[in-house]
């Protein structure tokens, strides 16, 4: 029995010996046959011609005519130069943030890409790229930037087949030469002489690393766009250097604390609505999820919302009211309330000297401006009427459960009585105005805020109704298109197509419409708006120039001078101030309503005047502005005012109306309410 036992055991261990061999022999031949394909492999690529490098065709922006704004393509800027002329310090600086390893792989890092690869599997999507500087050089010379694996597969294999055919300087070299720096500038010669005016080969440090942290993100890392962001990139870039051991952290800190002379952006003509081609840029980049140097190179059609001629008309306005004040800024945003298109845009008053788009700074108070968002919300949630009467003389307002004070005042210390909604729109009054939002809820005027798309933060204290929290042009002037759209709100919109080079739609805009509120109660505040431009009022200096029906609001602060208004055809905020939170002295304080109302005029020279159209739910009677009620036999100076219907008066200021005189209210072909429409059609 014991010797069938180990005769069986005996058995087993040669199956198992033999097994062994097998699999030691079959893993062998696995090698020796990949080590044969991967030479195999290695050789065929060697051999092989890498692909023509990809034919590029300019992109081309477009107005809302069809006529052409820029053709991208032809205005790159590109100097090539010997690696040897480059300074070792940026080629350390960008060594250092691009590809530590560059020169220990093969054209792609294997631990990068495991690293890479756990982050997107953690997202379920490709958030995070590993490309080598070999791969990037790959995939802008022969493939295009679609994030898909395919692209990657193919961006790994030419990257080894570069590597196989061309050393590491070669790479180098083309690399440098070729990387996008940002406004249409490609390599580092390019980039050197347009920022520092100086050889690539005589970089400081600073310089340096300022540069080589560009290519990451060109619009959030340039000076020309935002200067902070520029050198916070530097000091990541000159850790890294301190990390990878180029420099020590003594040189570190000496080169972050140097003062770099950035020259100012240069343009050989005049540029087309600079500010506004950017703002599509950027917009474009991000609906299409490309990178911003793929933009130029793509051959898109970008069509947008644009008006070449209100833009003109905005720049031109812009320049000749400022040409006084070299250091004043301004920002003009117009919008189309009945379709939201974006039909000019200006940003500041030289793009050349200043880049960023102060159309969308939303760190500037408005002031008064802000005002209509109140008197709105009052009219609509708390059954104001234009003839709500609070007395404008000095007033200390409590809140927050009576632990706080507030105690505004008017301009220039004047105070007005007893006045109503109309009075104090026309002379801006802020006590009025504190008044109706303690009335109305600083709470629900937020609500009433943001419906109508402000999304700066606001708080709900008092002095949020004398526009106290920051808001941009452009929210404004989208919220004040509501005004003029009859409640409704048409998202804005600056893109309306893009189409590839074969003409095929890659994205095509759909504006979402919203009604925020019903039209009566926008058209009893359009009309309580004009009176800013009637006799005494904050806008009565351009009250000449305007030769339509036009509402809006003035808004003044110490450092910011505002006029957002609207005709049926034309939302426009207007702001007026300084960069640098410099106080703006009275003659600046009033550029804002000239600029809005040439700019207005000359837009809409050849449109008829329009009145603001009437909606259902409106009645327009004649009030005794002394007494707040309707005016009969014996009241002096009757005044027309419109009501959202059911909240008129219905008492007269004396018994009954003259019984030979129509009954106030109604139309009459000799009357007031005649003299009011020839007024309003023939200034």
């Amino acid at each position: 029995m014991a010797d069938k036992r180990k005769q069986a055991e005996d058995a087993s261990d040669a199956r198992w010996i033999r097994r062994l061999k097998q699999w030691t022999s079959l893993s062998l031949s696995c090698l020796i046959l990949a080590a044969a394909g991967a030479i195999v492999m290695l050789l065929f690529m060697r051999s092989q011609s890498l692909p023509v490098s990809k034919m590029t065709m300019a992109s081309e922006m477009y107005d809302v005519h069809g006529t052409m704004i820029e053709a991208y393509g032809g205005g790159k800027n590109r100097q090539a130069v010997a690696l040897s002329d480059i300074s070792p310090m940026l080629i350390e600086a960008t060594l250092s943030v691009e590809d530590r390893k560059f020169y220990n792989h093969y054209g792609f890092d294997p631990e990068g890409i495991a690293r890479a690869a756990l982050v997107n599997l953690q997202h379920m999507a490709k958030v995070q790229g590993a490309g080598t500087i070999t791969q990037q050089l790959a995939r802008n010379l022969y493939l295009t930037h679609e994030r898909t694996w395919t692209r990657k597969l193919k961006e790994t294999y030419y990257a080894v087949q570069m590597e196989l055919q061309m050393g590491k300087d070669q790479i180098l070299e083309q690399y440098l030469n070729q990387i996008y720096y940002g406004h249409s500038t490609y390599g580092i010669q390019a980039a050197a002489q347009l920022f520092f005016g100086k050889n690539a080969r005589d970089l400081t440090l600073a310089e340096s690393a300022l540069l080589a942290g560009i290519p990451k993100g060109p619009r959030y890392y340039s000076p020309y766009y935002d200067m902070e962001g520029a050198l916070n990139r530097q000091k990541t870039v000159l850790h890294t250097m301190v990390e990878t051991g180029y420099i020590t952290q003594r040189e570190a800190d000496a080169a972050a604390r140097e003062k770099l002379n950035i020259l100012p952006l240069e343009s050989k003509k005049p540029i087309t609505a600079p500010y506004f081609r950017d703002y599509v840029r950027n917009t474009a980049t991000e609906l299409l999820g490309i990178e911003e140097d793929q933009f130029e190179d793509m051959g898109l059609r970008i069509y947008t919302t644009l008006d070449l001629k209100a833009q003109k008309q905005a720049e031109d306005v812009v320049k000749e009211q400022l040409e006084k004040f070299p250091e004043l800024q301004a920002a003009l945003v117009a919008i189309d309330p009945r379709s939201g298109y974006v039909k000019a845009m200006v940003g500041g008053r030289n793009y050349a000297e200043n880049q960023f788009n102060r159309a969308f700074a939303s760190t500037r108070q408005p002031g008064s401006s802000f005002k209509p968002f109140v008197y709105l919300t009052a009219l609509k949630e708390k059954g104001f009427t234009p003839l709500n009467r609070f007395k404008s003389e000095p007033t200390t307002f409590t809140y927050d459960q009576d632990r706080q004070t507030y105690t505004p005042s008017n301009f220039g210390n004047l105070f007005f009585g007893m006045i109503d909604m109309r009075t104090a729109i026309s002379k801006s009054d802020n006590i009025y105005a504190v008044h109706t939002i303690m009335e109305a809820g600083p709470e629900r005027v937020i609500e009433m805020a943001k419906r109508m798309g402000i999304t700066s933060p606001m708080k709900p204290v008092p002095s949020l109704a004398l526009g106290t929290f920051p808001v941009s042009p452009y929210e404004m002037a989208s919220a004040f298109g509501i005004l003029a759209n009859q409640g409704v709100r048409v998202e804005p919109t600056a893109i309306l197509r893009i189409e590839d080079r074969r003409g095929r739609v890659l994205y095509e805009a759909n504006p979402k419409q919203e009604t925020i509120i019903e039209p009566a109660y926008t058209y009893v505040l359009t009309q309580l708006m004009e009176s800013v431009f009637d006799q005494g009022g904050t806008g009565s200096r351009v009250s000449s120039v305007m030769k339509r029906p036009v509402a809006g609001k003035t808004g003044t602060t110490n450092t910011d001078a505002w006029l957002v208004g609207y005709t049926p055809e034309l939302s426009t905020a207007v702001w007026v101030g300084y960069d640098k939170d410099r106080t703006i002295g009275t003659i600046e304080s009033h550029l804002a309503a000239p600029i809005f109302a040439e700019f207005t005029e000359r837009t809409l020279e050849s449109v008829p005047p329009k009145l603001f159209e009437v909606p259902e739910g409106v009645v327009s009677v004649y009030i005794d502005p002394a007494s707040g009620k309707l005016a009969g036999e014996g009241c002096p100076n009757p005044r027309l005012e419109s009501f959202v219907a059911g909240t008129e008066p219905t008492e007269y200021c004396s018994q009954q109306p003259a019984k030979d005189d129509p009954k106030p209210g109604k139309d009459k072909q000799n009357g007031t309410w005649w003299e009011d429409l020839k007024r309003w059609w023939t200034n």
